[in-house]
């Protein structure tokens, strides 16, 4: 289910449940701005999500209403995450889903962290 970046934010998404303690997760690194945690289905062999912890759809949203310090804080645990799991030098990639077309599926701004092996290209042509 693709999600309507337009939407209000729904405090029932999955993502808001294991902000909350609701669901457990496998956590990589938490501040007062952003958890990062395993994903699920990872699709490499390190697959991490990182989110912030305010109530925001998309990057959109966060970058229209999210205070200066929470846009610093979860940029940089961004970085974090990727220096302390070693992602660095071998390099990683970030994807960032917004809207429908995009396929976002989870209603909570999240960044994905991919790494591990070669990705290849980022879209088929």
């Amino acid at each position: 289910m693709a999600v309507d970046a337009t939407l209000p934010y729904d405090d029932q998404n999955i993502f808001a449940k294991i902000l909350r303690g609701e669901i457990p997760n496998r956590t990589v690194y938490e501040d007062d701005y952003a958890l990062a945690f395993h994903d699920i289905n990872p699709q490499a062999p390190i697959h991490v999500l990182v989110i912030p912890k305010g109530a925001y759809v998309c990057w959109d949203d966060f970058s229209e209403k999210a205070s200066e310090a929470e846009i610093a804080g979860f940029v940089r645990a961004v970085g974090k995450v990727a220096r302390d799991l070693g992602l660095v030098a071998p390099g990683y990639r970030l994807l960032a889903n917004t809207g429908t077309n995009s396929h976002q599926e989870v209603p909570h701004l999240h960044v994905h962290l991919f790494a591990g092996q070669p990705l290849g290209p980022m879209l088929v042509r």
